[in-house]
């Protein structure tokens, strides 16, 4: 079985965020960001097919879950929701030293 992965606008909102912000950084940056933001897709779709070894999210939902996506030191984390047998909606994320999503 394999999940459709879609993205809330606020997700999409967050995958700019999160790359401006290594050119913040560093405007010399480009690979940085282009390999973060390629370890992300490739998080992202490793939930086509096991979405459920992903740990349970905050809220009591069963199907509300997170995926870690290491990429450095640190990582990534991705806010997601089992829609149904079929989907599967990135609600946020978020680099894995901010505190909460936005």
């Amino acid at each position: 079985m394999s999940y459709r992965v879609r993205f809330t606008e606020e997700a999409e909102a967050d995958l700019i965020r999160l790359y401006d912000f290594i050119l913040d950084r560093d405007a010399a940056d480009w690979a940085v960001a282009d390999r973060a933001l390629q370890a992300i897709k490739a998080g992202i779709r490793t939930l086509e097919l096991t979405p459920f070894t992903c740990r349970k999210a905050d809220g009591g939902s069963p199907f509300l879950r997170e995926l870690v996506i290491s990429f450095g030191v640190a990582g990534y984390v991705a806010l997601f929701e089992i829609d149904n047998a079929e989907t599967i909606t990135v609600l946020a994320l978020r680099h894995q030293r901010e505190s909460d999503y936005h």
